[in-house]
């Protein structure tokens, strides 16, 4: 409960999407790592994901003392931008407030990047969001190694699964995603890419 028993009932400040593919054969790819960053904050805040609204999974929670619509899409990656449209629209939420979690090839497993703003960097999913409601959004980027080697297709490289041994990375990751979401919708956002852009 929030101060004076507002609790829940206050507005929806934030929407939290954390991005990736529906589908148990998605589950471990790189590709999915935005879900496994809200799926860890959903562990950790004990809520759940029950509710498909807005064509994603939702909850409605109180994270950090604000309350929030965290989203997991569930349009397959390219159309993401179509769920958190609706529910950004429904919501008033302004674009500032619209939190997004994704995959970076562009980074080594382990490591995380914090933006206040910026282009699609080549993600599909992050070109849909932009199509919608444009460049001004906040994200939390989740590395997740770059290609081997030229050769290999960015679909199939981002559509392949974790290595096992790069479990410990990914989890330190994860985790550190999970704090810099309590910062962000906290409207810390220098502070969290001070401590979390590595």
């Amino acid at each position: 409960m929030g101060f004076f028993g507002f609790g829940k009932r206050g507005k929806i400040e934030y929407i939290v999407a954390g991005l990736g593919n529906p589908g148990s054969r998605y589950e471990n790819t790189r590709h999915n790592a935005g879900f496994k960053a809200v799926d860890l904050l959903a562990k950790k805040e004990g809520f759940e994901f029950k509710k498909l609204k807005f064509k994603a999974l939702i909850a409605d929670e109180v994270i950090a003392g604000v309350r929030c619509l965290v989203m997991k899409p569930q349009t397959m990656m390219n159309l993401s931008g179509d769920a958190i449209f609706e529910a950004a629209e429904y919501y008033n939420i302004p674009d500032e407030n619209v939190l997004v979690i994704f995959d970076d090839v562009s980074l080594d497993i382990g490591k995380t990047r914090i933006r206040r703003k910026g282009s699609a960097g080549g993600h599909n999913g992050i070109k849909s969001i932009i199509s919608v409601i444009g460049e001004e959004f906040p994200r939390v980027k989740i590395g997740v190694g770059k290609k081997p080697n030229a050769e290999w297709d960015m679909k199939d490289w981002v559509l392949s699964d974790f290595p096992k041994d790069s479990e410990k990375e990914l989890e330190a990751a994860l985790e550190n995603s999970v704090e810099a979401i309590k910062l962000l919708v906290n409207g810390k956002i220098d502070e969290a890419m001070n401590l979390y852009n590595s």
